[in-house]
């Protein structure tokens, strides 16, 4: 298990969704149902608005003709699909089905307007003078794309809300079912009721994946992916802590094991719900205080302001903050493992911030009285040199915490002290066990007061968070080890006892491993490496934006294309629309990206995408090549022509993503974004073609 939840690729979202009863993933069909509509739908409804902006003058030529019926065409089918979800979500939901159902009809209403008035068909015809159309009723389509966009959002809020109710309700039974394995004191009544709770786990580990894939704020999805790394790796630890406890049932430390166990999986259960429902508990707030790094960084953001505003902010106010920041800084010098040499830089850098934050006043102050170049000049000097001071107090605050997280990663990388708890353990030397779980305690407390330094300097909010579940893991896993071994060396012959004690240092030895992965992201971002804007800030020249913007538009009509192919097919899980629906999913973020939207934000994310996306089509064509082996000589030879068009195509964006990126950011993003398109167009034709062919099977096997 991962230990960072960030959206980095972190691995403790990423490991969420591995294997083990909690790692199963795949989106439930509620929430892939409105998804895949509303990524079809919103891309079009923009097209629209292109067309509507268009200029009355423009020539109406067969192409641009065409191009605005196809769009409202498609604009309606994905409206009537949209419809079909809409009504299945309120014949679930009585509570809230006539909501659904007004809103399902004013969409319908809108989507058949757009339609009419985009109905291009008899318009060169002499017949067709009277017909109102977007050229002559431009009004009727705003009111229509407005109308659609508005009965849209209430379904997709109502959909929000069926949803949360789900994950509430799925929490509740698997509460209920965890109270019932607290009391169970009988192995074959646990057996059954263990494979109702492993059954209510997956459900409820489908539904928070969904919802941790759909939140917007970064924040919000690392602690839910946090939350979700918790209830996975408790899954086993409860099946094993349980077990032990059933067959040494005399045993306190089995007892107390196995209560640590169910203890967290709650609290972690209510996190889940707090982050679904947007509320705490009893009206409780986050008193977690801020980092240093975020200190720092407000800080400066308020003493820049006085460049543009003497008065903005109050001298009281600015040394109060800096008060705090340096507090803060504390959590470093009084740790017993920072270096004599670190401390004492801390201590000087603290001391030299505070001196030049009185200069800054002094200048300001004179600033205040009279308003001169030779002051603003003093003024802005004074505003740099406190900002390099606070540079350089971020700088060695990092060294020391990365560099004290390294050593202590590396000195305990061969996890000396657990196996000699194993061997106490099953000797059955309770000495040993003393020394060794003090030795323990005492590599706990140093890692736990280490993330906590690195939580100062982590540089974002999911990465703090990253820190937190580190610090919570070590601190909780280190007491459930410690009372495992105690059970095992007063039970040295006990394979459950054993087995338990395993399960439990596997997942402190997990957590010490993700430790390398935390360092090296939070390296990354202090290093800038992480988090700079790709999209259209590294595309200034507005000529190029267009170009990409334009091509986007079309590979957005593409995806829609690619979506009205699989909604045919009966069997949804057939591998050729699985991996057909990943690719449109992926091309449908692409189409964002070149709006500047949507989740692609780095050039590192902008490749990966675009790795993962060649490599799909790549197993999309293997897919299809063994259904080819199906269909007869004639058949088999148009479906393999296809596919020879793909294979090449996939290489071909393989080789662009591996080609240095250098300065030519657009011509690499212009590259891709066309072999992107001719992929998505080569995939539709596959799908329409498999779709027939796998027919004419059927139909010849039927006769």
């Amino acid at each position: 298990m991962a230990a960072s939840p960030g959206p980095a690729g972190g691995a403790a979202a990423g490991a969420v969704h591995g294997s083990g009863p909690f790692g199963l993933a795949f989106d439930s069909g509620l929430e892939i149902k409105t998804r895949s509509v509303e990524q079809t739908l919103l891309p079009l409804v923009s097209q629209i608005t292109t067309l509507i902006n268009h200029k009355d003058n423009t020539k109406k030529s067969d192409k641009t003709l065409q191009a605005i019926q196809r769009v409202g065409q498609a604009v309606n089918l994905a409206v009537g699909r949209f419809v079909k979800v809409g009504e299945a979500i309120a014949n679930e939901n009585w509570d809230l089905k006539e909501e659904i159902n007004i809103a399902c009809i004013e969409a319908k209403q809108a989507g058949e307007t757009i339609a009419a008035l985009t109905d291009m068909s008899s318009l060169n015809r002499p017949e067709s003078d009277g017909q109102i159309t977007i050229f002559t009723d431009k009004t009727g389509v705003i009111k229509a794309a407005r109308l659609l966009l508005s009965s849209v959002t209430k379904v997709l809020l109502l959909a929000d809300r069926v949803v949360i109710k789900q994950i509430i309700r799925s929490r509740n039974k698997v509460l209920a079912t965890m109270e019932r394995l607290e009391k169970v004191n009988n192995f074959q009544e646990f057996v059954q009721i263990f494979s109702q709770f492993g059954n209510e786990m997956v459900e409820f580990a489908h539904l928070t994946g969904d919802r941790q894939n759909d939140l917007k704020d970064e924040k919000k999805k690392a602690k839910m992916a946090a939350a979700r790394a918790v209830l996975e790796k408790c899954t086993m630890m409860l099946l094993t802590a349980s077990k032990t406890c059933l067959r040494h049932p005399n045993c306190e430390s089995a007892h107390k094991n196995k209560e640590g166990v169910f203890d967290r999986m709650k609290v972690a259960l209510d996190k889940v719900i707090e982050i679904v429902t947007e509320c705490k508990p009893n009206g409780e707030t986050d008193i977690s205080s801020i980092s240093i790094f975020t200190g720092i960084k407000e800080f400066k953001m308020n003493i820049e302001t006085l460049r543009e505003n003497l008065y903005f902010q109050s001298k009281e106010t600015l040394s109060a903050m800096l008060d705090a920041l340096l507090e803060r800084t504390e959590d470093f010098t009084d740790c017993a493992y920072t270096s004599h040499e670190h401390r004492e830089r801390i201590l000087e850098l603290s001391a030299q911030a505070r001196m030049e934050l009185q200069q800054l006043i002094s200048v300001w102050i004179e600033a205040q009285r009279k308003k001169t170049k030779s002051i603003d000049e003093e003024l802005e000097l004074a505003i740099l040199k406190i900002s390099h001071s606070l540079n350089e107090l971020k700088k060695e605050l990092h060294n020391t915490a990365v560099q004290l997280a390294a050593d202590l990663v590396k000195y305990h990388a061969d996890h000396v002290v657990l196996k000699a708890l194993k061997l106490t353990g099953v000797e059955g030397n309770l000495e040993g066990l003393a020394e060794y779980a003090c030795k323990l305690s005492e590599q706990k407390e140093r890692l736990v007061e280490t993330c906590r330094l690195l939580r100062h300097v982590s540089g974002t909010e999911p990465l703090e968070i990253t820190c937190i579940h580190a610090e919570e893991t070590f601190q909780v896993t280190g007491q459930q080890i410690i009372s495992a071994a105690e059970t095992l060396t007063l039970h040295p012959s006990s394979k459950i006892a054993k087995e338990n004690l395993d399960v439990f240092c596997e997942a402190w030895e997990s957590q010490i491993s993700d430790m390398l992965t935390l360092l090296r992201e939070i390296n990354d971002v202090f290093e800038g490496r992480r988090g700079e804007k790709y999209g259209y800030l590294s595309l200034p020249k507005p000529m190029e934006q267009a170009k990409i913007a334009k091509l986007g538009l079309k590979l957005g009509l593409l995806t829609s294309d690619a979506n009205c192919e699989i909604e045919k097919w009966e069997d949804q899980e057939n591998e050729v629309v699985r991996y057909g629906r990943n690719m449109s999913s992926m091309a449908y973020s692409l189409y964002l990206f070149t709006r500047g939207e949507g989740p692609i934000k780095t050039s590192q994310d902008l490749i990966h995408q675009l790795e993962v996306f060649a490599e799909e089509g790549l197993k999309l064509a293997s897919s299809v090549q063994a259904f080819s082996k199906q269909l007869k000589d004639d058949d088999k030879l148009m479906l393999l022509l296809e596919i020879n068009k793909l294979v090449p195509l996939c290489h071909q964006l393989q080789a662009v993503t591996k080609t240095p990126l250098q300065n030519q950011v657009f011509l690499k993003v212009d590259k891709s974004i066309t072999k992107t398109r001719c992929i998505m167009a080569t995939l539709v034709q596959l799908l329409s073609l498999c779709y027939k062919l796998l027919k004419k099977i059927q139909m010849e096997n039927n006769r």
